[in-house]
């Protein structure tokens, strides 16, 4: 299955990109998704305690399962204000 991806603030920065796609395997979780996600991209690793996630505009847990064509946005903490 294939979901596509949005990323916001510092993750955008750093992936220098805020969407993209992954595929994955049919019965997939929010967490299997993270997990090849750092695989690919060790760097991200260092966020992963503290990464919030939506699909298809939803918060969800980790052990959300996801479906083809669902849209997931990875969230960062963010931080600002004065």
């Amino acid at each position: 299955m294939i979901v596509r991806l949005r990323f916001f603030a510092s993750l955008r920065e750093r992936l220098k990109s805020s969407a993209g796609q992954q595929t994955l395997p049919e019965g997939s979780t929010v967490a299997d998704l993270w997990t090849a996600l750092c695989r690919e991209r060790p760097d991200l690793e260092p966020l992963s305690g503290s990464m919030s996630f939506a699909v298809n505009r939803e918060y969800v847990e980790r052990e959300h399962r996801l479906a083809d064509g669902d849209e997931v946005a990875l969230i960062p903490p963010v931080s600002g204000g004065a």
